[in-house]
């Protein structure tokens, strides 16, 4: 039981959360990514669109989830028109991150667009043993570590140990959700530190780009109670490890802007 709890432990508050693990030698060659230093912050987020599906992805480094766990495959593909990054889970999870220099999160906001080819039926995202998505983004927030419950503080010290780098204060993780309520904020089986809000449920828009625009302090708020640090990092992650099952989905850019005049309405 104590091994398993820790492989989960690792699943999701390492691999996923650090936003700063990347592969060397044939991981990152699997990822498509080029070779970065991830503890260097960065300014922005490198576009998909702006690559070249004839070279390395830039400005993303590769983090695998565990050892015996399979890699997702992540490549840019020339896709209806523009370039997007194209992910194929087949029992695998595995992802990518930006670590990026802290900026406010007041007035800003999160925009991207995904596409989900395949609902994943045996997924259920309040199940630790059978929690996959086909499309999740996550972004990092800083924090008062003081105020963390002390079971929120041993998971962080257990994460620090493992990998050698500290676990952001709080994420929230928009997921593409197998099944489940929109808008919904799930609580991670581990920690209070991850709350997940799906965006996107079930088979509903199967197969069609969907655009989202959001408020990051308006989310922090309503999954937490209070207001957010600076975000430090961005990553994301599709993944079919535990239903053992196999999907394919695509990402369009990623982008963080500031709209001080633009009044919340993150519900799409």
């Amino acid at each position: 039981m104590a091994k398993s709890f820790h492989h989960r432990i690792l699943y999701f508050l390492l691999s996923i959360l650090m936003l700063g693990c990347a592969a060397t030698g044939s991981n990152s060659n699997q990822s498509g990514a080029e070779k970065l230093d991830p503890l260097v912050p960065r300014e922005e987020i490198t576009k998909f669109s702006e690559q070249s599906v004839n070279e390395p992805l830039r400005g993303w480094s590769f983090y695998r989830v565990a050892p015996y766990k399979k890699n997702t495959a992540y490549r840019l593909e020339n896709y209806q028109g523009r370039t997007v990054l194209s992910a194929n889970a087949k029992k695998s999870s595995s992802g990518l991150a930006v670590k990026l220099k802290p900026r406010p999160s007041q007035h800003l906001w999160l925009e991207w667009q995904w596409k989900a080819t395949g609902t994943l039926d045996k997924a259920n995202n309040l199940d630790r043993y059978a929690d996959d998505a086909p499309l999740r983004i996550l972004v990092a927030f800083d924090g008062d570590q003081s105020k963390l419950s002390m079971k929120d503080k041993m998971v962080g010290e257990l994460a620090q140990i493992m990998s050698g780098q500290e676990m952001p204060y709080a994420t929230l993780m928009y997921i593409w959700s197998p099944n489940g309520q929109l808008n919904q904020i799930k609580p991670n089986s581990y920690t209070n530190r991850i709350k997940m809000i799906a965006v996107d449920v079930g088979k509903e828009n199967l197969g069609q780009w969907r655009k989202h625009s959001r408020d990051l302090t308006a989310d922090y708020q309503a999954a937490y109670g209070y207001a957010p640090g600076n975000v430090i990092g961005i990553a994301l992650l599709t993944d079919t490890d535990n239903t053992k099952s196999d999907t394919k989905a695509y990402y369009g850019d990623i982008e963080l802007k500031y709209k001080p005049f633009l009044k919340s309405n993150s519900k799409n």
